[in-house]
């Protein structure tokens, strides 16, 4: 959705931090789906997540990364699950980093949530692959 309002500083920024860390194609998807009546979230997430925490100096994208992987597992949210473990390599993480961040997942959240947090990083790492 193209919204008519002007878009606040914040919004700017969070959106340019977004489209780093999650690329273009995946922040295009989810603003051009957007409704009127989902538009207020993803005003919401984007200056808020996405610049008010992620453009904090306290901790480097890449952290961020780390922790957002072992959280989204342990809540079950596959679909924010499979756009992090995407931002996670865009910020250097490796592969075998998210392999342990997962494997601690199995221990603290249960392997259920690790066994499927495995199986999607596996589809994403494999579509990154593809398209280098």
């Amino acid at each position: 959705m193209t919204t008519d309002k002007p878009q606040s500083e914040k919004f700017r920024k969070g959106l340019a931090t977004r489209r780093a860390v999650l690329g273009d194609a995946y922040v295009d998807v989810a603003l051009n789906a957007a409704t009127e009546f989902t538009w207020p979230i993803q005003e919401l997430a984007t200056e808020y997540c996405w610049d008010e925490i992620w453009n904090r100096p306290g901790l480097d994208r890449r952290s961020r990364s780390l922790l957002n992987l072992g959280m989204i597992a342990a809540l079950n949210r596959p679909h924010e699950l499979k756009a992090h473990v995407r931002g996670a390599l865009n910020n250097g993480l490796t592969k075998a980093e998210i392999q342990e961040v997962f494997l601690q997942v199995a221990i603290y959240c249960g392997l259920p949530a690790a066994i499927d947090s495995f199986r999607i990083a596996k589809e994403v790492i494999e579509s990154m692959d593809k398209n280098d």
